[in-house]
């Protein structure tokens, strides 16, 4: 099969199945399934936010068996070197020279464990991998495999030992998913499936199997740039983005980047949905996950216990929707 003999509903129906196959291993969280999906036909990386042990690396794991992508884990901690994720020149005593060997940045999901958990410099390392898919090495760029998205974890409860993320990367995040405690039935299923043998690190044991690959993956992508938007919901994709930084609350809201973000995940979402333009339900659908991370709020807000999600919620209610 080749890129040009599929149709629209043909990958659609794909990337049903690719779900299915990753509710097989992850139980209870679909919505966090579907950010990823959209982040991939968006072409963005996502910050994934959850207390330990909701499945946040078997989810990256699931999803790039069933979608026949190459993933690599990095476990950060405060003495990880910017080399030890996009690679370094090893000296080849027999051919007598220097040669670069590759870091585990050059895969097609990278899942950055713990992502908090190392300095600003090593973290840094990342920037020109998710902005520009290449790696620059005395001198020489390496472009990354196609396609190539930054998985990355964080925990929201444990700050000891770790370093905020600059704005500049946080920017460079498309969603940010948060993934909560599961449900009593949702979690009476999970002990179910470890009762009846399910082991989290043999996904092909649990059924798992690839349903789409990376040709497939990027004719949808290129199907989702073909989804129009009217000059009225772009106009409506700028006035809500203006409304956060206009907002008392917010001390630095979304900036023209954000908003680019929120239209392309606006057209993976109305793709999927089989729409051929985006509309505004479809704006207002992923106004939470591509913007949650980009705004920052005010000292006493933050001291009210004032959300950015609240923020955004009133926001929406705020701003005139197009007829």
């Amino acid at each position: 099969m080749t890129v040009t003999t599929l149709t629209g509903d043909t990958l659609r129906h794909s990337l049903t199945q690719v779900r299915t196959e990753v509710g097989k291993a992850v139980v209870g969280q679909d919505g966090a399934v579907t950010g990823l999906i959209i982040a991939l036909l968006a072409r963005g990386h996502v910050l994934l936010e959850g207390v330990p042990g909701v499945a946040k690396t078997l989810l990256v794991r699931s999803l790039s068996h069933a979608l026949s992508l190459d993933t690599k884990r990095i476990q950060f901690t405060p003495d990880l070197m910017p080399g030890d994720i996009t690679g370094s020149l090893v000296y080849d005593a027999k051919a007598g020279e220097f040669k670069f060997r590759n870091g585990p940045v050059f895969t097609n999901i990278l899942l950055a464990d713990e992502i908090n958990r190392t300095p600003p410099k090593t973290q840094s390392a990342l920037l020109e991998a998710m902005e520009e898919r290449q790696v620059s090495v005395e001198g020489i760029s390496l472009p990354l495999p196609v396609p190539f998205i930054v998985a990355a974890t964080m925990n929201p409860i444990e700050y000891e030992g770790t370093y905020t993320l600059p704005e500049a990367q946080l920017d460079r995040f498309l969603l940010k998913l948060v993934l909560e405690l599961p449900e009593r039935d949702t979690e009476v299923e999970v002990l179910r499936r470890h009762a009846a043998g399910f082991n989290p690190r043999d996904l092909e044991g649990a059924g798992v199997r690839p349903v789409l690959g990376a040709e497939e993956l990027a004719s949808a992508q290129s199907a989702v740039e073909r989804v129009g938007a009217n000059s009225d919901v772009l106009t409506y994709i700028v006035d809500l983005a203006r409304a956060t930084r206009h907002s008392p609350s917010v001390n630095l809201g979304v900036s023209p980047r954000g908003a680019t973000a929120l239209l392309a995940c606006a057209k993976a979402w109305a793709w999927l949905g089989g729409y051929d333009s985006i509309t505004p339900d479809h704006v207002q659908a992923m106004v939470l996950p591509v913007w949650r991370h980009r705004i920052q709020l005010q000292p006493e807000a933050e001291l009210e216990g004032v959300s950015v999600d609240s923020i955004l919620r009133g926001i929406l209610q705020q701003v005139q929707v197009p007829i």
